[in-house]
């Protein structure tokens, strides 16, 4: 390098989609029904995001955390009444293969499961090849430790100055350790190729488990040579694909898991006889971690809205205006806003002065300002009013009371440049508050 030169700025990692549409087809590994998945590319962005064809209309559920429910030996998600089972295995194929940007279009209730690994899926996807994005890649960073411990059982994030998520698993069965080993594995995405080490490890489980399970009617149409059933002799009428292969598989679960954060993870993961269930509980913890660093970043950059900046875009006032600050945006797609519960409110003077509670209707009312506040950051909805159409789905769950902090958190749905709708939530600590899908006319201000 010359006397003087400057040095050149590492390169930043691009983010991945496809490069053009895959199919996969085949039965649901509990359920049993066909289902038809088609995955397509999506612009940067724009996330991981399923979207089930067989309702109508299309439901679209993004590939969050934040839409993840508790489920029996699988990983789900849900938006409303409508449920996708089963993603782990697409999830963690597209960790695997570091895409960040793809829609899956599926057709039916459950995933397709094929052998029970990642296979169908990674293959599928290879064979159409993956491209990078003219977006960075944003990769967020354990930043403090995250220790989560259940009986005999636990879960770990740790920082790590290292690139990529390592994780190390150990698989103990315990009194069934005659028939599955003690298992330990590190795996280092830098060091082993997730396609030949991870994805072809097949979901596992133990014989009377097996016929446990389809004594309940999950997985009837399974047989051992479609899965890996293990027996007193081993793998009943099937062989592993890797001495360790079930520790192996429970790697492809954990990466599947935690993708559901929504972004890609920097640090380590330590893991022992963890599941499903405890996965989904660190993938939670981790967000929360996330979204503090995020809102932290943001006010340091000055990236979010106090009441003088709401007040400029809103035509509400007081006593209406019921968002008092915007503490997180992301771009066009989600944005989280705050609203201080103080015993002052006008509303307590009338609604149970006695006990008060802060009327349900003016807690939707709060999410729907936070989501036309979203909604006006799309470049076709500039200048407009987001102006009320329709309420579905709303669920009160929890009473507001004074003192409170109300979290406003909104995500943008499909819309067009006369119309926009959001999936919105209102919390108090962790807990749901209250929940609805807001759709709105977008009109100009002399319109109204």
């Amino acid at each position: 390098m010359l006397q003087g030169t400057p040095p050149t700025p590492p390169t930043m990692p691009r983010q991945r989609t496809l490069r053009g549409e895959v199919r996969v087809s085949g039965r649901g590994l509990l359920g049993g029904a066909m289902a038809e998945t088609v995955i397509a590319p999506a612009p940067p962005d724009s996330g991981i995001v399923f979207e089930r064809t067989d309702v109508s209309p299309p439901v679209r559920i993004p590939a969050s955390i934040d839409h993840s429910v508790p489920r029996m030996r699988r990983t789900a998600l849900r938006l409303g009444e409508v449920s996708i089972d089963t993603v782990e295995h697409c999830l963690s194929a597209f960790a695997g293969l570091g895409i960040d940007n793809a829609v899956v279009r599926l057709h039916g209730p459950e995933l397709p499961c094929g052998d029970g690994s990642a296979l169908p899926f990674v293959d599928a996807i290879t064979e159409v090849g993956v491209e990078e994005q003219d977006a960075p890649r944003r990769v967020f960073r354990i930043r403090e430790p995250i220790v989560i411990e259940e009986g005999a059982s636990m879960i770990a994030a740790l920082p790590s100055d290292r690139p990529g998520l390592q994780i190390a698993y150990e698989l103990d069965y315990g009194a069934h350790s005659d028939r599955i080993r003690r298992q330990t594995m590190s795996w280092d995405p830098s060091l082993a190729e997730y396609r030949r080490e991870i994805a072809p490890a097949r979901t596992f489980s133990l014989q009377e488990e097996a016929e446990a399970m389809q004594a309940q009617g999950y997985g009837t149409h399974l047989s051992p040579r479609d899965v890996l059933v293990i027996g007193p002799g081993g793998p009943i009428d099937n062989a592993f694909r890797f001495a360790d292969e079930p520790v192996r598989h429970k790697v492809l679960d954990v990466l599947g898991d935690l993708s559901l954060v929504g972004r890609p993870l920097q640090g380590r993961i330590v893991a022992v006889r963890s599941g499903h269930a405890l996965n989904r509980r660190l993938g939670l913890r981790i967000r929360e971690q996330m979204l503090a660093a995020d809102r932290a970043e943001a006010a340091i950059a000055g990236q979010v809205m106090d009441a003088r900046a709401i007040l400029r875009l809103m035509p509400h006032r007081y006593p209406m205006l019921l968002v008092d600050r915007v503490i997180e945006m992301d771009g066009d797609r989600r944005a989280v806003g705050i609203k201080n519960v103080s015993i002052n409110e006008p509303f307590f003077e009338g609604h149970y002065p006695g006990t008060p509670i802060m009327p349900g209707v003016l807690l939707v009312e709060a999410m729907a300002q936070m989501g036309g506040i979203l909604l006006s950051r799309r470049l076709e909805h500039t200048g407009k009013i987001a102006v009320l159409l329709s309420l579905d789905r709303v669920k009160l769950r929890k009473p507001v009371t004074p003192g409170d902090q109300v979290i406003l958190e909104v995500e943008a749905l499909r819309g067009s440049p006369r119309l926009g709708s959001v999936q919105a939530r209102a919390l108090v600590g962790d807990k749901v508050a209250a929940e609805a899908r807001i759709r709105f006319m977008l009109v100009d201000p002399d319109q109204r």
